[in-house]
């Protein structure tokens, strides 16, 4: 898994609740209709200091992405969408490139349950 999205009507608005709720940092990416959420702290590179733990991001909601979403990290994301339409899920979001940091889909499942695939540009180290 990679990370959680949460989708936002007003997008300031929910980056207050969830900073004074929970204290988590929201950041914007440059160039980008998209923020980070650090549920936990990183090191200088952006990476988790805690293993097992997750960070996220928040966007304006859209007719593809209602609900919170959780990320699956792929190699592949041609194959990984391969995969998913075969075996009965369905693309919500064609593949599209995710600035710097790679490039991303969203699908639905059997099950009705939207998800997102990731391919980072650059593997991090285990």
């Amino acid at each position: 898994m990679s990370h959680f999205e949460i989708p936002a009507e007003e997008v300031e608005r929910a980056k207050r609740f969830y900073n004074d709720a929970f204290g988590w940092e929201i950041v914007p990416v440059p160039n980008m209709d998209y923020n980070m959420v650090h549920t936990t702290q990183t090191d200088k590179d952006g990476m988790l200091k805690e293993p097992g733990v997750i960070n996220g991001g928040m966007m304006k909601r859209s007719a593809d992405v209602k609900h919170p979403v959780i990320t699956i990290v792929v190699d592949d994301i041609d194959e990984a969408l391969r995969r998913v339409k075969s075996l009965g899920g369905k693309v919500t979001v064609d593949k599209s490139s995710a600035g710097e940091f790679g490039q991303s889909a969203y699908f639905e499942d059997p099950e009705g349950n939207v998800m997102g695939l990731f391919q980072p540009s650059m593997r991090p180290p285990p």
